[in-house]
């Protein structure tokens, strides 16, 4: 069967991923069974394999419903606010403890490292966030709040990296105080305006 009596296809497909993200979180991909997510959601294997492929896909599919979306939340709530104020706000939560779910992109990175099947839809999926975030600079350059001279692609692989590196070094392994790393960011975020308008500023300082 491949949903439960009484739900449909998408729920039950939602049920899964929420399962997924939950378990992998919990146990880690390689302690993960298939058989534990379909006990965890509440189907059969067979349900599980009529929505997806492999544990693999799975993995990368639960990522992408319940990994770190703050960028994205924020920029839905507020899309007229300037992209670099987004950044900022998200960067400020970075050096700050995550829920379980804010861990799945380590366990992705990981097992990409071991498993060219989860590498795959890992290598198209960090490709489809770098491009969305360098789609969100090249707006920002258009309406002068980024210098045009940066290259957008620079910009989100960088982006990319303080965040995949937050969700390695956590508050627990090192801290660091909160007003500090505003700080650091903010002066990190004022060096991406237009040159001219950095120059107005330090002229009026």
């Amino acid at each position: 069967m491949a949903r439960i009596a009484g739900v449909t296809a998408a729920e039950t497909r939602e049920r899964l991923l929420r399962a997924a993200a939950d378990v992998f979180a919990e146990r880690g991909y390689d302690g993960t069974r298939v058989a534990d997510i379909a006990a965890a959601a509440g189907v059969s294997n067979g349900a599980l394999y009529a929505h997806f492929p492999s544990k693999a896909g799975l993995l990368v599919e639960a990522l992408r419903a319940h990994g770190p979306r703050m960028l994205a939340t924020l920029l839905a709530a507020a899309p007229d606010r300037p992209v670099t104020d987004l950044l900022l706000t998200v960067g400020r939560q970075l050096a700050r403890p995550r829920d379980a779910h804010g861990h799945l992109i380590v366990e992705a990175l990981v097992a990409a490292r071991r498993d060219e099947d989860v590498a795959r839809p890992m290598r198209d999926y960090l490709g489809g966030r770098t491009e969305w975030i360098a789609d969100l600079v090249r707006g920002a350059q258009a309406r002068g709040e980024i210098d045009p001279g940066l290259s957008p692609d620079a910009l989100a692989h960088f982006c990319l990296l303080l965040a995949m590196g937050s969700a390695l070094v956590t508050p627990g392994l090192h801290g660091v105080d909160d007003a500090q790393w505003s700080a650091l960011l903010t002066r990190v975020v004022a060096a991406l305006a237009p040159t001219d308008v950095t120059a107005q500023r330090g002229a009026t300082q």
